[in-house]
């Protein structure tokens, strides 16, 4: 019996141990290829009930609209409060420019003003003088043509009266075009004095330069004893809680992006154990290669086929950047729920 085993396992060719290790391979075969079905399946259902769900892209950035630091006046900077990186607070005193020249303009217009008040009250002293004298020449004008008849009063005389009666009006009416329809407080040559002043003021004031934001200083520009000029920029003010992301998605990804959607971020700097959440504040108007300078087009005219990005604007939750602040140009990680 035992000669008959071997005698089928020499006819067959295989030994006990080969015959082992072929059945083994084929099961090994046979469990890899059902595992390997069974992740094929996972994730064509890992896609449809959930990937297909989101829209992602690293290509993000955090931005902010920052706030140019400009001088609206012009002088020699006395002092600067500040440097690079330093926070600051809405308010805060930045820049000192020398005052001298617009404490003497400030001078000069307030006692502009002052004279100007003086004038116009002569103004209306001079309609209530002008007026009476009106009157006083109305009356013997009028008194002295009733009785021009009778031979009581010569034509030179009432010739005379007359004169001074129209030349009194006339005076009157100068003198009524000077005050009409005002006061003395709000008579059009007081206003021109009082904005002179005001705007003399103004400029005294714009010499102390303040933060028009909350954030953080950067590109300072400006040294003690330069000449600030005014409607150049000397430094920008970077609001670092006010940031946002500009994620910039595949065109083939975008057709069921829309504002109010939320949205995960992670940042190279905090790693992916800090998730920062938001919204989807907006789409952008147009490609970046659409504002290029240099236009995506051949020598033809036409344009090149490649896909193209857009930008997304995604606003941040505030709370979640005051305890992990981020600073312009950070890289950012981004995917979008579009199932909402």
């Amino acid at each position: 019996m035992a000669d008959n085993t071997a005698l089928n396992w020499l006819k067959a060719g295989d030994a006990p141990e080969e015959l082992r290790m072929k059945t083994m391979r084929g099961r090994l075969f046979l469990v890899l290829g059902v595992a390997l079905g069974i992740a094929a399946l996972a994730a064509v259902l890992w896609w449809f009930l959930v990937e297909a769900n989101y829209v992602s892209t690293d290509d993000a950035y955090v931005n902010v609209s920052s706030a140019q630091v400009t001088p609206l006046t012009t002088g020699r900077v006395m002092e600067v409060r500040v440097h690079d990186s330093q926070a600051v607070k809405q308010g805060d005193i930045l820049v000192l420019i020398d005052p001298a020249d617009a404490q003497l303009a400030l001078a000069q217009a307030e006692a502009g003003y002052g004279m100007t008040i003086r004038k116009v009250r002569t103004y209306f002293a001079g309609g209530a003088a002008r007026r009476a004298d009106y009157e006083r020449t109305r009356l013997d004008y009028e008194r002295r043509a009733k009785i021009a008849g009778t031979g009581a009063v010569s034509s030179e005389e009432l010739s005379s009266v007359k004169a001074a009666y129209l030349a009194s009006t006339a005076a009157l009416q100068g003198a009524e075009a000077l005050t009409q329809g005002s006061g003395i407080m709000d008579h059009p040559e007081v206003l021109a004095a009082r904005a002179q002043r005001d705007s003399a003021r103004l400029n005294l004031e714009r010499t102390v330069i303040r933060a028009p934001v909350s954030g953080i200083v950067s590109q300072r520009s400006v040294q003690v004893g330069q000449m600030a000029a005014a409607g150049h920029p000397v430094m920008t003010v970077v609001p670092v809680d006010q940031v946002y992301v500009d994620a910039n998605f595949k065109e083939d990804q975008l057709a069921r992006v829309h504002p109010g959607q939320s949205v995960t971020l992670t940042s190279d700097l905090y790693g992916s154990s800090v998730e920062f959440h938001g919204r989807v504040a907006g789409l952008g108007g147009g490609t970046g290669s659409a504002f290029a300078v240099i236009p995506a087009q051949n020598a033809t005219g036409n344009w090149i086929k490649v896909v193209q990005r857009i930008p997304v604007r995604i606003a941040l939750d505030p709370r979640e950047l005051r305890e992990h602040p981020l600073r312009v140009g950070l890289s950012m990680s981004v995917s979008i729920d579009v199932t909402k």
